[in-house]
């Protein structure tokens, strides 16, 4: 069948609803696996049991990779217009005052619909469309930094099972698709997102407080090492890909439901496109009966309160959210001023080598520059450079920055222009400092 331009489309009949597939030979893969468009929708049709699962009945973000898996993608919190009558929306209220109408799927219509969109991942709230203020999940982010081991993440992973069992919660783990690992841990509507968030630092800081040389809670980059356990994973507004969401890896990697007695010995190279949907047809959803599981967050706000009377307040929120009362500066800690004595800012050597939505080119950047001071470049430790995943308000891109704190000042690089220099927020941070200084004069 063709479209009105002339390019073929595809239509699926799928629960009695006609899904049209547009480009479905557009290629999504093309490194180490190689995938159309039509492959990603028929996947997420073979696994729809589960990935329904995990976002049934909750407003998405819509994270579009239109050209594929390869090229940036972008986030769309409006649903698109013209939505069939067979899809819902709700009304969200962000942080910054805005609301948008976000869609809803709760089948897997709705889920091949949206697959069609170019959303290889699916970017579920932690919330049910009926409450939109409390919570009914809990979402332990697990983040390996440079050099960190597999067989690390994967004993953070039980330790934070240990406390879960500790404080009466059952956690759901799966692997991120990427490096890391996620739990998903249900529990009961009755806390806002700010007691969820609070429950999640104390959360953290206990599995730290276990195991102290392989675990973190600290959010600033220079203070990590190991695993980090990012807790501001469960602010409002903040959303990680749910379970059987494809992730853009080489090799399509999938984020994979596990049983608790898989994670010792799981391999996330095991689990992509291309061998979940037999796993799901051979074993089943291992979260399946997650919605049986909904946990109190009672204990888990008691050891909240024991660190806050032991000193330790509230941790740092993302950079875009409005200051927390109770929060600590919102500063690193090398940027931070000295107590006592008026000394200038001790800051840590960070030089900025690449930004662009182009990860790749952000990492050919990184070469380019190693290539160049090949001096500095050989006396950087692993984790002296530091990816980051950036995330504006509609668009991600790539920062590489390099610490030069084990470089000798004589052979330190002076400050250069990023190569490539593409930050797609620039223009619009630009737009809101004028406006900022526009309100203050």
């Amino acid at each position: 069948m063709s479209s009105r331009d002339g390019s073929r489309v595809e239509v699926l009949n799928v629960l009695g609803h006609d899904v049209t597939i547009t480009h479905p030979d557009k290629p999504y893969f093309t490194q180490a696996a190689k995938y159309s468009k039509l492959d990603v929708v028929r996947y997420y049709l073979a696994v729809a049991e589960g990935a329904v699962r995990g976002i049934r009945d909750r407003p998405i973000v819509l994270k579009r990779f239109v050209n594929g898996a390869e090229a940036p993608a972008f986030y769309q919190k409006r649903a698109p217009a013209n939505l069939p009558p067979w899809l819902r929306t709700v009304e969200l209220a962000f942080p910054s005052g805005r609301t948008a109408g976000e869609m809803v799927v709760d089948d897997a219509a709705g889920l091949a619909y949206v697959v069609n969109l170019g959303c290889i991942e699916l970017h579920p709230h932690p919330v049910r469309a009926g409450d939109l203020e409390h919570p009914n999940e809990l979402r332990v982010d697990l983040d390996p930094g440079p050099g960190v081991t597999w067989d690390d993440v994967r004993l953070v992973t039980l330790e934070v099972r240990a406390v879960l069992d500790e404080v009466g919660l059952v956690g759901f783990p799966k692997t991120s698709g990427s490096r890391g690992m996620h739990v998903n841990v249900r529990i009961e509507p009755r806390w806002t997102f700010q007691e969820v968030r609070r429950a999640a630092i104390a959360l953290s800081r206990a599995v730290e407080r276990r195991v102290p040389k392989l675990a973190t809670a600290k959010w600033w980059k220079e203070e990590r090492h190991g695993v980090f356990i990012d807790y501001n994973q469960n602010a409002k507004d903040r959303t990680t890909c749910s379970a059987y969401s494809v992730r853009p890896t080489p090799d399509a990697r999938v984020s994979t439901p596990l049983r608790w007695d898989e994670v010792p010995a799981c391999n996330p190279a095991d689990f992509t496109l291309a061998t979940v949907p037999e796993r799901f047809r051979a074993l089943g959803d291992p979260h399946a009966d997650i919605d049986a599981h909904a946990g109190s967050l009672e204990k888990l706000l008691e050891l909240a309160h024991v660190d806050e009377a032991s000193g330790l307040g509230d941790a740092p929120w993302p950079p875009h959210y409005q200051k927390m009362p109770n929060e600590a500066p919102r500063v690193a800690p090398s940027r931070a001023k000295s107590a006592g004595a008026k000394r200038p800012r001790v800051r840590m050597p960070l030089v900025t080598v690449a930004n662009s939505p182009d990860k790749q080119a952000a990492l050919a950047g990184l070469e380019r520059w190693k290539e160049r001071h090949p001096d500095a470049a050989a006396k950087l430790a692993l984790d002296d450079v530091l990816v980051d995943a950036m995330r504006g308000r509609s668009s991600t891109w790539t920062r590489v920055r390099v610490n030069l704190r084990n470089v000798p000042e004589e052979l330190r690089p002076v400050g250069e222009k990023p190569d490539p220099d593409e930050d797609p927020t620039r223009e619009w941070r630009e737009w809101a400092k004028a406006q900022r200084a526009a309100r203050k004069s």
